[in-house]
């Protein structure tokens, strides 16, 4: 079995718990609020920001026997940069304000998984941060653009309010067949060891951040 096809049933358990979320089950049927849709956003807005960073220390940990895999990174950040406008640009054609997401801080759940995959890649080995790419993108294609869909028709939200959805939903295509070319090349045990370990690890800590959005916006209509 080649390491990609590992790497996904290693980590079926921790997938199938993440797209059992309620809000990622209600978001596949149109089922959630506007506040919900634009709390997502604003947690999405928080951590993309950090996908480039995040490949650059990444890419600098390296040592020169990898330097094919900073090359991969390097096409991955050239994709990557400026993603988190696109969303700042859905949030305000939700009506909300992207000054204010871009300027706020993120909930704790959200500075939790950014927080884990930079300590992976400084403290770690910083292979283990693929563990997060293999969550991000793998659950883009199996929900962004059915949900994007499902959102606009049901909140009745002009096409503009999802570039960030229906761009990875169609984007990540490409980027998950150049992921899996990618990870069939790691060879070494150890850094396989690690990316398991790393994806496992961001599928729950994902799962959190949809779990916070959901509770946060439970309690402002009690409120």
């Amino acid at each position: 079995m080649n390491f990609f096809d590992q790497l996904q049933r290693e980590t079926e358990s921790e997938r199938q718990q993440l797209l059992s979320v309620p809000l990622i089950q209600r978001g596949a049927q149109g089922e959630i609020t506007l506040e919900e849709y634009v709390g997502f956003l604003t947690q999405a807005y928080h951590h993309v920001k950090h996908t480039v960073p995040l490949m650059m220390a990444c890419g600098s940990r390296l040592n020169d026997s990898q330097e094919w895999i900073r090359e991969a990174l390097a096409e991955y950040i050239e994709e990557e940069i400026g993603h988190q406008e696109w969303i700042l640009n859905d949030i305000a054609a939700c009506g909300a304000n992207a000054e204010a997401v871009r300027h706020g801080k993120p909930n704790f759940a959200t500075e939790l998984m950014v927080s884990y995959a930079y300590d992976t890649i400084a403290r770690g080995n910083p292979l283990g941060f693929f563990g997060m790419v293999n969550v991000l993108e793998g659950t883009s294609i199996q929900l962004a653009d059915l949900a994007a869909g499902a959102i606009k028709e049901s909140l009745g939200l002009p096409d503009r309010a999802f570039s960030y959805l229906r761009s990875h939903g169609a984007l990540d295509v490409g980027h998950v067949e150049f992921f899996q070319g990618l990870m069939n090349r790691i060879e070494s045990p150890e850094d396989q060891k690690a990316i398991v370990h790393s994806a496992r690890a961001i599928y729950r800590l994902y799962a959190d951040i949809f779990r916070e959005v959901d509770t946060r916006s439970a309690l402002a209509e009690v409120a």
